[in-house]
């Protein structure tokens, strides 16, 4: 069933079509269970089975090509790999980007993950005293200072300082730097569950954990991952080619070339104030990568697309809907446009004043020309899948699988389709803040 609903009707209830699938497809709970996918517990995940299902509806085959603009943690990539379908994926957070590659690296040699378990068995309490000598303040963000008990923190110390100077192989290190990255949530003491960090509530079960018991434990369980993959494999991996990019998905021109993408399964940011350069603040300011939350803003804000409201200076010119979308996509950007009236006048009412208006301009900014480069890089014929949910902000709804599906259409895809996994905002129903227009979560379904 096709979905082109003219704009008139995007302020009514969404339409549920005939099939349903998997109402857990569109969050990570599945991968939490499945090897090497439970590495790093990314909190904008989603299923490997959605990932599946897709792979065998849609034929696709070894030899072919799947692409993800955002990678995120590597689900669509691992789940190509396993399969032995070629992948290619594009993530623009660097600290994420560098998780999915270790994650899609199986060929680390099992002797060099032994040899350094023993090493840290071996070292980690010296290094630990020696570095008592120093000032925890003067080396960690306060936030750190606040999730772990002071000998905690300085065994992971001395455990980063441990992999810094004795891990000279780059496979090597980013396998050991996932297993302390996955280690970090699990020894604090604050409540540091995805995605928020409380550092003023305890977490009793973290406290007096030994950090060189859990982090053994963790190694020995991450290499069993990469074992019992490629047995389940059964070699299929090593037909297959992955190309992972660092970079920016709305233009990949120098990366990817035209019409060479067989597949396309992807899950956009939600248009709902979620800020993944702070989800991952704990970890940036353990790592050294940042200090401060300007740090954050420079160096990962800036690369990222418009998600989160606490990305957006109101005096920047790219928060106004742009000239080529607006030419491409007139009835969208009309739509658009009175939202966005709309929201502008509704955020001088509240007390935080969100730049919502602002957000969603970019973020369709955005998203036109990601869809673009999409559809640039595919084949004739194949399908490019979107996760997403819809989204209401200060009770203004903007339904975003639709706006996304005429998006496609307007620039050259031949017709789109709406599959609803679930609803979603039931557990604010409470809340008397919160606005009450049902939300849900789907895929889009673009056909070239």
């Amino acid at each position: 069933m096709t979905i082109q609903l003219a704009l008139a009707f995007y302020e009514k209830e969404v339409v549920t079509l005939e099939k349903k699938h998997n109402s857990e497809w569109g969050t990570f709970k599945d991968s939490l269970r499945a090897p090497i996918h439970r590495w790093f517990t990314y909190p904008a995940g989603f299923s490997y089975k959605a990932v599946e299902h897709s792979i065998d509806k849609y034929e696709v085959v070894q030899g072919q090509t799947i692409y993800d603009p955002f990678m995120g943690s590597g689900t669509t990539n691992l789940t190509a790999k396993t399969l032995g379908i070629n992948s290619v994926g594009t993530e623009a957070h660097p600290f994420v980007y560098r998780i999915t590659r270790a994650k899609l690296n199986w060929d680390i040699e099992p002797e060099s993950v032994k040899s350094f378990i023993e090493l840290v068995q071996r070292k980690l309490g010296i290094k630990s005293k020696s570095l008592q000598t120093k000032k925890l303040q003067s080396e960690f963000p306060e936030l750190i200072l606040k999730c772990y008990e002071e000998k905690t923190l300085y065994d992971l110390w001395a455990l980063r300082e441990l992999i810094f100077d004795n891990l000279n192989n780059d496979d090597t290190q980013d396998f050991f730097f996932v297993v302390v990255t996955a280690m970090l949530r699990n020894v604090s003491i604050a409540a540091t569950g995805w995605p928020y960090i409380a550092p003023n509530k305890v977490k009793t079960s973290s406290i007096n954990k030994d950090v060189l018991a859990e982090f053994v434990s963790l190694a020995n369980q991450m290499a069993g991952d990469i074992r019992a993959i490629k047995l389940w494999s059964k070699d299929k991996y090593k037909q297959s080619e992955h190309n992972l990019i660092n970079g920016d998905s709305r233009n990949t021109e120098n990366y990817i070339q035209d019409k060479s993408i067989d597949h396309v399964f992807t899950s956009p940011p939600y248009l709902n104030n979620f800020d993944y350069a702070d989800r991952t603040r704990l970890e940036l300011y353990f790592w050294g990568q940042a200090k401060s939350w300007g740090d954050i803003s420079e160096k990962i804000r800036t690369v990222l697309m418009t998600s989160a409201t606490t990305q957006i200076n109101r005096a920047d010119a790219k928060y106004e809907i742009a000239g080529d979308f607006s030419k491409e996509c007139p009835q969208t950007t009309r739509f658009l446009a009175e939202g966005i009236e709309k929201l502008a006048k509704i955020r001088k009412t509240k007390g935080g004043k969100k730049s919502y208006d602002l957000m969603v301009a970019g973020y369709f900014n955005d998203m036109y020309l990601i869809i673009k480069d999409v559809y640039r890089v595919m084949k004739p014929g194949t399908k490019a899948l979107f996760v997403l949910g819809d989204s209401a902000p200060y009770g203004i709804y903007i339904p975003t699988d639709k706006l996304i599906g005429d998006i496609g259409v307007s620039i050259g895809f031949n017709s789109y389709e709406i599959e609803i996994l679930r609803t979603r905002g039931d557990k604010w129903k409470a809340n008397p803040q919160r606005h009450k227009i049902p939300l849900h979560e789907g895929i889009v379904i673009l056909s070239k």
